[in-house]
């Protein structure tokens, strides 16, 4: 009963993303062609006569109706093909082979270092509400929310590249071909993107948690005599890791968002780079097929986060 609970919990998730997916390329797309400038004269080149520019925009499609432009293009991304860049004429799914993984091992190397450091400080406010290491852990919570990526990164870079000159400032490696370049590529822009990560992981815990060890149940489970420790991780955080999981889950969507203003300070070549590069350049195939992959991940990680809840409180299933 359990089993088939979460099928029609995929299934209704799967449906949903139909949607979502149609109409986030359709957004971007419409976006894309008010753009000021034309790619067309961009592709004849200088000097270009309007014969040539014609040509262009018949060659690439650019003189059909929006519509028909955005209903071809999600067609083909419907069946695997991501079409060609309009700059480079690289496919647009190799451009995107090539940058996506450098994106993931931040996003992930993140979510590792909030994780790692805000549900430790959100245990330990949670504990001793009220006290020193209470106020401590919301004042670093407080300063890593207000502190922007950006300039955590450029100090980052300032001293622990520069000065020190322990790790990589700027740059990426491939994880598969020599993994320990790529993690000491990682590390600076991981940290720098986790700041705000450490804050909301340490807040939400220490909110959820005080709730709980607040309650006449676990009063109820002192009293019987119950060690703080077995009460803390068998009661406390096992009826706050919902909450938590929302927590990851959002936060993971978040920084795939912010990739795009750390990558820029490193000098990464992700998806946050090639993204920008391309919508300067008005090379639509390419903004497209990042949206998408994008897309697609989001909701890849929604669809697992639902399937998680319902481990995790086997009453969501029902």
């Amino acid at each position: 009963m359990r089993h088939s609970a979460r099928l029609r919990i995929v299934g209704r998730r799967l449906l949903q993303a139909i949607p979502v997916i149609v109409l986030s390329t359709f957004i971007v797309f419409g976006l894309l062609k008010l753009v000021p400038g034309d790619i067309a004269v961009t592709l004849a080149g200088d000097n270009a006569s309007d014969q040539r520019i014609a040509e262009i925009r018949e060659i690439y499609g650019l003189n059909q109706p929006f519509l028909v432009q955005y209903g071809a293009w999600l067609f083909k991304a419907s069946h695997g093909d991501l079409s060609n860049s309009l700059i480079s004429n690289e496919a647009v799914l190799a451009s995107i082979q090539r940058c996506l993984p450098h994106t993931l091992l931040i996003v992930a190397l993140a979510l590792l270092i909030a994780l790692t450091v805000g549900i430790p400080l959100g245990i330990a406010a949670a504990t001793k509400p009220g006290s020193w290491i209470d106020s401590t852990v919301m004042a670093i919570a407080s300063l890593g929310v207000a502190v922007p990526n950006f300039w955590l990164g450029m100090l980052l870079v300032a001293f622990f590249a520069l000065q020190l000159n322990w790790l990589p400032a700027t740059g990426a490696a491939s994880l598969m071909k020599d993994p320990w370049a790529a993690l000491s590529h990682a590390i600076l822009p991981a940290v720098a993107l986790a700041s705000g990560g450490i804050a909301e992981v340490a807040r939400q815990l220490r909110s959820s948690l005080v709730e709980i060890l607040s309650s006449q149940q676990v009063r109820t489970l002192h009293a019987k005599g119950l060690p703080p420790s077995s009460i803390l991780w068998r009661h406390g955080l096992k009826n706050v890791s919902v909450n938590l999981l929302t927590v990851v889950s959002l936060l993971a969507n978040r920084m795939l968002a912010a990739t795009v203003v750390v990558e820029a300070v490193f000098a990464i070549p992700g998806m946050g780079g090639l993204i920008v590069n391309a919508a300067m350049n008005r090379d639509f195939p390419v903004v497209q097929g990042v949206v998408f992959t994008m897309v697609l991940i989001v909701v890849s990680l929604n669809l697992l986060t639902d399937i998680l809840y319902s481990v995790l409180d086997p009453r969501i299933s029902s």
